[in-house]
């Protein structure tokens, strides 16, 4: 494979640093984003100590000057940006009735805004380049789920913005997928469990008893799945959803 540069949004903790770990593993330059650069350290620690190459960006995604300005600068210092990981992302659950507009807007802005201003600045690396991998992260939650109007509205529409990618970029070497956790242990489910007041032991407990292969995701199940579709033998995979959630999603 040739040398590749990969971003990672979100990439500080949770499923975004596996990715960028894995990514490092498998032999790409890789940019570790999240909002602030200092919480970016310990990844690109643990990569560097590894044998692989990283540099921690601060940027906020919603805003389209950072955005270019994080992407010019992994262009200087890595090489051009031709894998992109749309993992960055924020949920403000909350049953319909008490929802604000506040709560809802800002979670779209963050899950679809800022894949967009990502995606459209990584792009033209790719399209140079005639190589380019885009992966989101979508969520079991795009088919529905209680307390995540906000959630389920944004990930159902980072996957019709992913077959969207997908069909104009593709005559350009550029593949984009997406995938769609179900149950993941992160800092965001225990945020849920939080919320619905139920100790995050038991809440997983009661997730694994509806997950076909009996046990509950780690972040490392995701980075295995981003590590395929973010390689050269996956270059006739594009505009799908992977649901990757230890059993069957309709």
């Amino acid at each position: 494979m040739a040398q590749r540069t990969a971003i990672v949004t979100g990439g500080a903790r949770g499923i975004g640093a596996a990715i960028a770990k894995k990514l490092a593993a498998d032999g790409m330059s890789v940019a570790v984003l999240d909002i602030r650069e200092d919480q970016t350290a310990d990844v690109v620690g643990e990569i560097e100590q590894a044998g692989g190459r990283a540099v921690g960006i601060g940027a906020d995604i919603t805003d389209p000057a950072a955005v270019e300005a994080a992407v010019d600068r992994v262009a200087s210092e890595l090489g051009a940006p031709t894998v992109l990981v749309n993992n960055a992302g924020i949920i403000k659950d909350d049953m319909l009735f008490k929802m604000t507009l506040e709560e809802f807007n800002a979670v779209l802005n963050v899950h679809l805004s800022g894949n967009f201003l990502m995606t459209k600045a990584c792009q033209k690396h790719m399209v140079e380049q005639k190589f380019g991998r885009i992966i989101s992260m979508s969520s079991t939650s795009a088919l529905g789920n209680r307390g995540q109007t906000n959630y389920s509205a944004a990930k159902a529409g980072i996957q019709g913005m992913t077959k969207t990618y997908a069909i104009e970029l593709g005559k350009f070497g550029v593949t984009a997928n997406a995938i769609a956790p179900g149950f993941i242990e992160t800092d965001m489910t225990k945020a849920t469990a939080e919320r619905v007041g139920v100790p995050f032991e038991q809440f997983v407990e009661a997730a694994i008893k509806t997950i076909p292969v009996a046990r509950s995701g780690k972040p490392e199940d995701i980075a295995n799945t981003a590590s395929f579709l973010a390689s050269e033998g996956a270059g006739f995979v594009s505009g799908q959803v992977i649901y990757v959630a230890g059993g069957p999603k309709n």
